[in-house]
């Protein structure tokens, strides 16, 4: 028998990466979370309209988010894990779907307020139990969309795959404020883009349910597997190799039930949720603040248009950063999160003083070009800080700590607001300036978040 010659040998092979999501999958995965922020922030155009036609006060309309806030923060980490044993697909279409039904009962509710056939108090109280909906099942679809993203992406790639989903955000949030006052049609008046966003998301769900495969796990026991083909054929498995390939390219940790303070979550989970707050006392303010420094409140069917402007200012601000800043300078998740508050909170402090729609826009623009640089940030640092099998529990703490920031904090920037402007705007400031300096100490530097491990 002839000698064999090592170098000839075959070595070990390496763990498989994982393989690019294809154009088709990951156009529906971005259509999906494209629907539902074009929606809300359409909403969120109309709505200071709304509460000045219905004579309601300021800091009830934005107290009117919270019961679906909280939903969020409970249901998003149940809907998660559930994504790990269902799979993807399947929480995806769910989130859809009570997005779709949110919509049209909230819709419903505020028009019978307008046309006199509810009281403002019960237009507002179902307009709450409505929205409820999409805090408890439209939780379901961003984390089953960014573990999607992040189980099929190496860790050197992760930053920027879940940048470009976070950016379909971005581009919701500039195409709803820019069609809200088109959609304010003449028999459902303000009610308008509650309605035509139900009929797109019911499009939305049908191509999501005829396009993207079915990825229902194979292996229930391991809670690993799933029929998630990196191949592209909709009926391919994952075999039991390939899923050992993927824990083998992680640090080996015992998965667990993961926590929101546990010490690799950490710093994380801080800097996401003090930031988080400041960025939504900023969305809750703004409205209000145009309707206030531009003379509207007596007329506010002709302030859709105003706020609507403002909005996707700042969402081209937002879209600027994550398809542009962080792709261009190779952004790693420290580096997006410490530079986003940073300019985020000069972004504030100018948005006090401005006066006019100009100044208005320009000053929200620069604020959301810092927060489209840090969400992005602590969102990739929560991923990259856990192992590929914790994925899906990832993705839940990620979305449940962005409901936590919309609990309470619009309302009570908008009650500041209304008392004083400075109380409203320095607290905001004051959030961003705790994050840069907690972020600054704590954070793990890039350098070794993001370096692939085999």
């Amino acid at each position: 028998m002839a000698d064999v010659d090592p170098a000839k040998s075959v070595a070990p092979a390496k763990p498989a990466m994982p393989r690019a999501i294809s154009r088709e999958r990951m156009t529906l995965l971005f259509t999906v979370m494209l629907v539902t922020a074009a929606g809300n922030t359409a909403m969120q155009s109309v709505m200071p309209s709304i509460g000045t036609a219905l004579q309601i006060d300021d800091v009830w309309i934005s107290l009117a988010y919270s019961w679906s806030a909280l939903l969020w923060v409970i249901c998003a980490p149940f809907w998660a894990e559930r994504s790990d044993r269902r799979g993807r697909k399947a929480m995806m279409a769910l989130g859809l779907t009570g997005f779709i039904a949110s919509f049209s009962l909230c819709g419903a509710m505020l028009w019978l307020g307008l046309s006199g056939y509810l009281t403002a108090f019960w237009a507002l109280l179902l307009f709450a139990v409505a929205r409820s909906l999409y805090g408890g099942f439209g939780s379901a679809a961003p984390p089953a969309v960014q573990a999607y993203v992040a189980a099929r992406t190496p860790r050197s790639e992760r930053t920027q795959a879940l940048s470009l989903i976070a950016s379909s955000f971005g581009l919701g949030t500039v195409i709803g404020p820019a069609l809200a006052p088109l959609m304010v049609l003449p028999f459902v008046g303000l009610t308008g883009p509650f309605l035509i966003f139900s009929l797109i998301g019911i499009l939305a769900l049908v191509a999501l349910r005829l396009r993207l495969p079915n990825d229902t796990p194979q292996f229930p026991a391991r809670g690993k597997a799933y029929d998630a083909p990196y191949s592209g054929s909709p009926t391919s498995e994952v075999s039991g190799s390939d899923d050992d390939a993927d824990d083998e390219d992680e640090e080996a940790v015992e998965p667990h039930k993961l926590r929101w303070f546990e010490t690799r979550l950490r710093p994380w989970v801080v800097a996401g949720l003090l930031g988080g707050h400041a960025q939504a006392m900023v969305l809750g303010i703004s409205g209000f603040l145009v309707l206030d420094r531009l003379g509207l409140r007596d007329t506010p069917a002709e302030g859709a248009g105003p706020v609507g402007l403002v909005l996707m200012a700042g969402a081209i601000a937002t879209l600027l950063a994550q398809w542009g800043l962080i792709p261009r300078f190779d952004l790693g998740p420290r580096a997006a999160t410490l530079s986003g508050i940073a300019v985020a909170a000069f972004g504030v402090a100018f948005l006090g003083v401005a006066d006019d729609l100009h100044s208005i826009a320009l000053a929200y623009a620069i604020a959301s070009l810092g927060f489209g640089l840090f969400r992005p940030g602590t969102t990739a640092g929560t991923s990259l800080a856990v192992t590929r099998a914790e994925q899906g529990q990832a993705s839940g703490v990620t979305a449940s700590v962005a409901g936590a920031s919309f609990i309470y904090a619009p309302a009570l920037g908008v009650w500041l607001y209304g008392h004083s402007d400075w109380l409203g705007f320095g607290l905001i400031v004051a959030l961003c300036a705790i994050v840069f300096a907690y972020g600054w100490v704590s954070l793990q530097r890039d350098s070794a978040l993001t370096k692939d491990r085999s």
